[in-house]
């Protein structure tokens, strides 16, 4: 299990940072969540931090400063983060942002949804894949 490495955030919006914080907190993870505001800080944060590297990047891609995309292509690129599973949490359905996501070799692209519970589950799902949790009896 990866519950002693954090989970990175990498989202601009305080509304949906809280919705994340509140869904990991629901699922009671115990894995520590460090919250950068967009990619410029997550790269100042991932290269600061030595050797206690994220077991996972929650990333949202329209961000200030650096978006999502320009953060994956250089993270993507960097030998020491490129293996960091990265899991892309976004409004944005365009097609192209999809489309660079993956050439980028994201983890996987969630479309936050609107509605609260089914905010939880996206990230309940995301918890359970990458092993941060326990399923919990009759989940």
């Amino acid at each position: 299990m990866l519950s002693s490495k954090p989970i990175l955030l990498v989202e601009d919006d305080h509304v949906d940072a809280m919705a994340v914080k509140r869904a990991l907190r629901e699922l009671k993870l115990k894995n520590k969540l460090v919250h950068v505001s967009n990619g410029e800080e997550a790269l100042e944060h991932l290269k600061s931090n030595g050797d206690m590297k994220p077991c996972v990047i929650l990333l949202d891609l329209d961000m200030p400063r650096m978006n999502g995309i320009e953060f994956l292509k250089l993270a993507k690129d960097d030998e020491e983060l490129k293996s960091i599973p990265v899991i892309v949490l976004t409004s944005s359905d365009e097609e192209r942002n999809v489309v660079e996501s993956f050439k980028s070799n994201v983890a996987g692209y969630i479309i936050k949804p609107a509605d609260y519970k089914k905010f939880v589950e996206a990230v309940r799902t995301v918890a359970l894949y990458w092993n941060l949790c326990e399923l919990p009896i009759g989940g």
